[in-house]
């Protein structure tokens, strides 16, 4: 079998794989990185979002074989390096920005890559970047709030639903 290097979260890892192990497989079942969730395992749901080299990307939809040699930033590399909540965890936990949790992952990813781009959205840019991204429980309302809230911006302006 082929062996994959890359950088996770900071830490050089490498494993065997092969061709077709997915990348959001390498993480989960090699890594036992389970942070990374698996919804639908056809890109369509968002909950597999992670960074690679920057970027986010579905890791259901990369193979792990294309990720040699690239960093890769899952939820585990999001928090503190005391472990604590990071600012975006942070705020999606004091905003009520999650209700059974499985889809957070993705979307604290996806707000993360956001915020890279642009520092202040707007309710509707944080609407539309996270089109990708389902969610069954919260009907997004709380989750445009804790991005608010992460980007430093007032979420009292948001009428509640």
């Amino acid at each position: 079998m082929p062996k994959v290097t890359m950088t996770v979260n900071g830490m050089a890892v490498s494993g065997e794989v092969e061709g077709r192990t997915l990348l959001s497989d390498f993480l989960r079942d090699d890594l036992g990185l389970t942070g990374t969730h698996v919804g639908c395992d056809t890109s369509q749901c968002g909950a597999c979002v992670v960074h690679l080299d920057g970027a986010p990307v579905k890791a259901c939809s990369v193979f792990a074989l294309d990720a040699e040699g690239a960093k890769v930033t899952t939820i585990e590399g999001m928090a503190n390096p005391d472990g604590s909540l990071g600012v975006i965890q942070k705020a999606f936990q004091d905003h009520h920005g999650l209700q059974c949790g499985f889809c957070t992952p993705g979307m604290v990813m996806s707000a993360a890559a956001l915020l890279k781009e642009n520092r202040k959205p707007t309710e509707a840019e944080i609407r539309a970047y996270l089109d990708g991204n389902i969610c069954r429980c919260t009907g997004y309302h709380n989750i445009v709030k804790a991005v608010l809230a992460a980007s430093g911006q007032d979420v009292s302006r948001i009428a509640a639903e």
